[in-house]
């Protein structure tokens, strides 16, 4: 379900994403892509991300955004044999 209305502009967006409670206390958030490209733009808002000190990964259709300077790390079964992309 989408609650953002189609109206926002991308700094209303930035506002309501980076604006939460969540975001403020370093935990990590999801945005879906299509929403990231329609509002913002995916580049610019990576940019943005990164401005912040953040990091974010992308995996089906969905940006996580990891609201703090902490490295992230995959983890694996140390019984995997092929690493992992």
């Amino acid at each position: 379900m989408d609650r953002t209305p189609p109206h926002l502009s991308p700094e209303a967006y930035l506002a309501d994403v980076f604006g939460s409670k969540l975001v403020r206390n370093g935990k990590v958030i999801r945005r879906s892509l299509r929403d990231v490209d329609r509002y913002f733009g995916r580049d610019a808002f990576v940019e943005e991300v990164y401005r912040r000190g953040f990091r974010a990964i992308e995996n089906a259709g969905q940006i996580i955004i990891f609201c703090n300077a902490e490295p992230v790390r995959i983890l694996r079964p140390k019984s995997a044999q092929h690493p992992v992309a």
